[in-house]
């Protein structure tokens, strides 16, 4: 749980309270000019009302320009960043021919997969060859490639469950799937902050929603007795099934998830299990197997594990493991599977090629120094951050570091000081977070030399000194890195 200095939070709300207020001030005077002007719908209501989309006009295209940069080359550990300008306030934002190189600190390139790689790339280029871009149908017509089912096989082994199911879209294989598994008389117990697809889905699919306190099993346990002791609204006849949905690290957070304590709670209530792993498998555990391998935890004692393609494998889609029986299941009754277009031939064969990589098939070791280096980059880089005062969310070894900006000023302020010396970064607010926790989120690549880190502390440093977000004391900061 984030403590929030006091000082810091009636700052934060007074900055938020006077946006509001000048907000609401313009707006006032904004029906004046509209009340002369014709708006030409011709008896239709106006599709955006003035309050529903007043978090944007007021807020959000003030500070647009750090949001949705364009690149203009791989995600690698420098990219090139397409430069942009105004005319209007930041209304509308028009691109020009110059492009900055910058290091990344933004991309989920975890393990570095998403530049050309002398392993997948040739494959990649190969398949692409014989399969063509896509397969222009779905899985149950003609979209089911060897490849696809190369794919579901590799992934089932990697993750340790008898089989896989594989999706074009990391996103959808959160919220189509729970819809398909949990319905009305079903009771969905999810972790406070986990992902948006997870809440979408759950609320898709009809069924009863709990959150615990986020990573809180001794909330989780409470919440688990007391609703089964109460079972279902009004009748109080027993839940059809409940189930746990957790995420391996989070997100917005760069916490692991307490696993073991999750399961030893779910196997003693006979309740099942959902963890999410977009962005803990590969890039955490000895072999990359995530969350599992890294907190020793029995994958049987997982029932369904969910994982994505984007962040450490450099592609695209998401994955479903589980037993043979959930699968077949998903098969016959999954829109996502029925009815969505099947994963881009070359991306399943780069899915196919990093996981070798990892495991070491390629014939060479270059998976195991990739996991090394992402570890050692990790903790190297959090440990550093907070010695020079910033606070820093989430654990060791996990690649996303939070850095807490809190006050609406500070984010953009942080980004464009950052993107001026030449590191992009990546800036969270609301509705990503809740209103006062604005952030940087940093992710770490195992294509970051040591050199591109100190680069990037340095910046980072001379940044948060000039908009003042060190918050805690410092240590001594010696002039070079070791």
């Amino acid at each position: 749980m984030i403590e929030i200095p006091y000082l810091t939070a009636l700052t934060t709300y007074f900055s938020y309270g006077l946006l509001f207020a000048f907000g609401q001030f313009r707006d006032f005077f904004r029906k004046f000019f509209d009340w002369f002007t014709s708006n030409n719908l011709h008896g239709y209501a106006p599709i955006c009302l003035g309050l529903e989309d007043f978090y944007i006009r007021r807020l959000y295209l003030r500070i647009q320009d750090c949001f949705g940069r364009p690149i203009s080359s791989a995600p690698d550990a420098w990219f090139d960043v397409v430069e942009r300008f105004s005319n209007d306030n930041n209304k509308t934002l028009k691109r020009t021919d110059r492009v900055c190189r910058c290091l990344n600190l933004g991309s989920y390139n975890y393990l570095g997969f998403a530049a050309a790689d002398e392993y997948c790339t040739p494959r990649v280029v190969q398949s692409l060859e014989q399969y063509s871009p896509s397969t222009c149908s779905t899985r149950v017509d003609g979209g089911t490639t060897a490849l696809h089912n190369e794919l579901e096989e590799c992934v089932a082994s990697f993750v340790r469950k008898p089989a896989a199911l594989v999706f074009g879209m990391g996103y959808v294989t959160n919220s189509a799937i729970l819809p398909v598994l949990m319905g009305k008389g079903s009771l969905i117990i999810s972790d406070s902050l986990n992902h948006n697809s997870i809440v979408n889905g759950a609320r898709g699919s009809g069924a009863t929603i709990r959150v615990f306190l986020h990573n809180t099993p001794q909330h989780l346990e409470e919440v688990l007795r007391e609703l089964i002791a109460e079972g279902q609204p009004r009748t109080h006849r027993p839940w059809k099934k409940i189930m746990v949905i957790v995420e391996g690290i989070y997100s917005m957070e760069g916490e692991l998830c307490k696993l073991p304590e999750v399961i030893g709670i779910c196997k003693k209530y006979k309740v099942y299990t959902y963890l999410d792993e977009a962005h803990s498998i590969g890039a955490v555990g000895k072999t990359g197997r995530g969350v599992c391998e890294l907190l020793d935890v029995d994958t049987a004692d997982v029932d369904i594990m969910m994982g994505t393609f984007t962040k450490s494998f450099g592609s695209c889609g998401g994955y479903i493991a589980g037993s043979k029986e959930l699968i077949q299941y998903l098969k016959y009754t999954c829109p996502a599977h029925l009815y969505a277009t099947s994963i881009s031939p070359p991306a399943a064969q780069q899915i196919i090629s990093s996981i070798k990589v990892i495991l070491g098939e390629d014939g060479s070791n270059r998976g195991a120094q990739k996991l090394a280096q992402i570890r050692e980059n990790s903790n190297f880089f959090r440990s550093e951050l907070q010695k020079m005062g910033f606070e820093v969310l989430g654990d060791n070894d996990s690649p996303v570091m939070p850095i807490m900006l809190y006050n609406p000023a500070k984010i953009p302020a942080f980004s464009r000081e950052c993107l001026r010396q030449n590191v992009a970064v990546v800036t969270v607010a609301f509705p990503a977070t809740p209103l006062l926790l604005a952030r940087a989120r940093i992710c770490i690549s195992a294509s970051h030399s040591k050199e591109d880190l100190v680069k990037a502390l340095q910046v980072i440093s001379r940044v948060g000194d000039l908009i003042g977000i060190k918050y805690f004391l410092t240590e001594p900061i010696k002039q070079k890195f070791d």
